[in-house]
């Protein structure tokens, strides 16, 4: 007997519907699995098989059994596989009635002993789901938070491959998850202040000015500085000034979590920014992403929050200079000879790094003992493209004794996120595109001729400091994004002589350090 059942196969971090048609020939006792399956898939057979013996199922005797996952140009990876292909075997002898399942989809791993394992990439496929127009979705128990995060989804958990069964005679025989999780989001979202406030990190004014700067207009950023004199501290609390996270913006980044397998039971959704901090010891698989069995790496993980390269100099440059293509585009594209993965990439750079090799060059108590070719040796290890893209560029001098010792009230993370919500409020409206707005940091030279028109004095100085720093024109379009992200903090219309000023000092030339 010919059965059919539901399924979705995973592209990057998006899904799509698989059919898992299976067919009882003639021959000998075995399940064959065809339609591009990697070995997981392929090791579903014993999976399934001791399954359905341990359920006190019967498959019949002496018959050959072909599981087709179509369409066949569709790679088919982990072991997502498990639980649609048992269920498509138990409605192909009759065990099953097919009717009352016909509209769901099956996702699931199956132990020996028949129980349903939580698998990765639970939340792409419930949306591929909804999307084709089914009646619902058969998840494991430990991903059933996870697929109800979808609005209107009727999602039923099952945690042993029995329970199927008891759907199979009435659906009212399951537990029913209706997915509508946006109300908890938006109360977590008002009641949970970030752990870590500027007002913890002493002095470093103008450090923090140029970290509201970046969060507001989303702009990359780079701080150079003696050991300890707080950029770590500080990289770590931008998160805490950046604009709280919208659902859908939630939802994205689930399903990258998802997909990545980072997800538990007890964070079935991500209610904060991220904040990735690799080592730079880490492979650029790590950082980018792909592999054997791609996941997402680093720099999609970071998406929607910020990436945190500590140590800049430390890390290979062939490894920085796969950043180049996700800080134009905002997204990763990994292409092998079978397929094309592309995720999403849109993060703040944060990077970090000390002067020279012994990291006083420059500081106001210690000598610095490195020659100026060590120095011009370190920094060569940053391509200059890469460079060119970063916005910001400042210096984190070390703290002065009144600094350190004062009592003064330092600003906090909340009182600074006003102004960068105010800002934001502003791009929103004047730079609105269909389906979202776009931060200034990623304006195209087309809106910055329209949004960032200069007076004649503020014209004529840009053209002297394009002149003495050396601007590209990739250069040169950064100073007008900074600009008029400064004139949003400040709730200014026009770009000021003043403003464009403050615009040019955070483009610090790195040949101060060499």
């Amino acid at each position: 007997m010919f059965a059919c059942v539901y399924s979705g196969a995973l592209a990057g971090v998006e899904a799509s519907p698989i059919e898992v048609e299976v067919d009882c020939l003639g021959g000998l006792g075995q399940i064959s699995i065809v339609g591009l399956p990697d070995a997981a898939v392929r090791e579903a057979c014993e999976r399934v098989r001791s399954a359905i013996k341990s359920c006190s199922f019967l498959m019949p005797p002496g018959k050959k059994w072909v599981v087709n996952l179509a369409p066949c140009d569709i790679r088919k990876e982990g072991p997502a596989y498990d639980l649609p292909i048992a269920t498509g075997i138990l409605v192909a002898t009759g065990l099953i009635a097919s009717e009352e399942i016909a509209g769901l989809w099956f996702v699931g791993e199956l132990s020996l002993s028949g129980a349903v394992r939580p698998v990765s990439g639970v939340l792409p496929i419930a949306l591929a789901c909804q999307a084709s127009g089914a009646k619902g979705i058969v998840v494991p128990e430990g991903n059933a938070d996870e697929a109800s995060l979808v609005d209107g989804l009727t999602v039923y958990p099952v945690s042993h491959l029995m329970q199927v069964m008891k759907l199979s005679e009435s659906l009212t025989n399951g537990t029913v998850y209706e997915g509508s999780r946006k109300r908890s989001f938006l109360s977590f979202k008002t009641q949970s202040p970030f752990p870590r406030d500027m007002s913890e990190v002493k002095g470093q004014t103008h450090v923090k000015r140029a970290l509201e700067i970046a969060a507001a207009g989303r702009h990359n950023i780079l701080m150079v500085g003696s050991p300890g004199s707080g950029k770590s501290m500080l990289a770590e609390r931008l998160p805490g000034i950046l604009p709280p996270l919208e659902y859908d913006e939630a939802i994205e980044l689930t399903k990258l979590h998802s997909v990545a397998g980072l997800l538990t039971k007890k964070s079935s959704i991500v209610m904060e920014r991220p904040f990735r901090n690799p080592h730079h010891s880490a492979s650029v698989v790590g950082l980018v992403g792909g592999g054997l069995s791609p996941k997402p790496g680093e720099i999609s993980l970071s998406h929607q929050g910020v990436l945190f390269l500590d140590e800049l100099t430390e890390f290979p440059r062939t490894h920085l200079d796969n950043l180049r293509q996700p800080l134009e585009s905002q997204k990763v594209v990994i292409s092998r000879a079978g397929q094309t993965l592309t995720y999403p990439a849109s993060f703040i750079l944060v990077a970090a790094c000390n002067p020279c090799p012994c990291g006083f060059r420059g500081d106001l108590v210690k000598s610095c003992v490195c020659h100026p070719s060590q120095a011009q040796r370190y920094w060569s290890r940053i391509s200059g493209p890469l460079l060119d893209r970063i916005d910001l560029k400042v210096a984190v001098n070390r703290l002065t004794e009144t600094e350190l010792s004062g009592t003064n009230r330092e600003e906090t993370s909340a009182s600074i996120l006003k102004r960068v919500m105010k800002a934001v409020q502003r791009q929103q409206s004047r730079n609105s595109r269909s389906g979202g707005f776009v931060y200034n940091g990623h304006l195209s030279s087309l809106d910055l001729k329209r949004h960032c028109q200069l007076q004649a004095d503020g014209t004529a100085l840009l053209a002297r400091a394009a002149s003495q720093f050396g601007l590209s024109a990739r250069g040169y379009d950064r100073v007008l994004r900074i600009a008029r992200t400064i004139a949003d903090i400040e709730g200014q219309e026009r770009i000021t002589r003043e403003i464009l000023a403050e615009a040019l000092r955070y483009q610090l030339p790195t040949t101060m350090f060499k």
